[in-house]
């Protein structure tokens, strides 16, 4: 083990006993109940493995933290919105169509990983990718809709398409 590879170690272990406390008590809060609170902190240190991310906690680590938990926070109510929005839709089928216990869980991952691809587009190429694949607007349709040129949205749309290929 390289003197980094130590040395990293060692701050990760200091900042996870100096502050999963804090943390934790921090989610809970927000969260509401202590369980998904200790899987977040727990997923915060885990992101604080990343030895760059180690390399630029700086003075204040706190402030790292706080912003990687807020961002997982965030990622664990839009899948929490997708579960509901999922179980709102399977109470409507009759139960001969409800899919199994683990046809849900495989549905509700894909679901989680297809709002995550989204997400990670630009707010103006998210929409116009879902004008164009799920209303199913032409190009053309989608620029006079929203005010641009025929070439932006080309340009968004190649800009979609190379975030899902690289999520494939």
């Amino acid at each position: 083990m390289s003197s980094f590879d130590l040395a990293a170690q060692q701050q990760l272990h200091s900042l996870y006993s100096d502050h999963h406390g804090w943390l934790h008590g921090w989610l809970r809060k927000k969260l509401g109940n202590s369980w998904d609170a200790a899987d977040l902190a727990h997923d915060t240190f885990m992101r604080l493995m990343d030895k760059e991310r180690l390399q630029h906690i700086g003075h204040e680590p706190r402030a790292l933290i706080t912003h990687i938990a807020k961002g997982l926070i965030i990622d664990h109510w839009r899948h929490q919105e997708i579960e509901r929005a999922y179980q709102a839709t399977i109470a409507l089928l009759p139960p001969t169509h409800v899919p199994s216990p683990e046809s849900r869980l495989l549905i509700l991952e894909s679901l989680a990983r297809i709002d995550q691809l989204l997400h990670g587009m630009s707010g103006k190429t998210r929409k116009i990718f879902m004008l164009a694949q799920l209303e199913g607007m032409k190009y053309q349709q989608i620029a006079d809709q929203l005010g641009i040129s025929l070439i932006t949205v080309k340009r968004h749309m190649q800009q979609a398409f190379v975030t899902c290929l690289i999520a494939l």
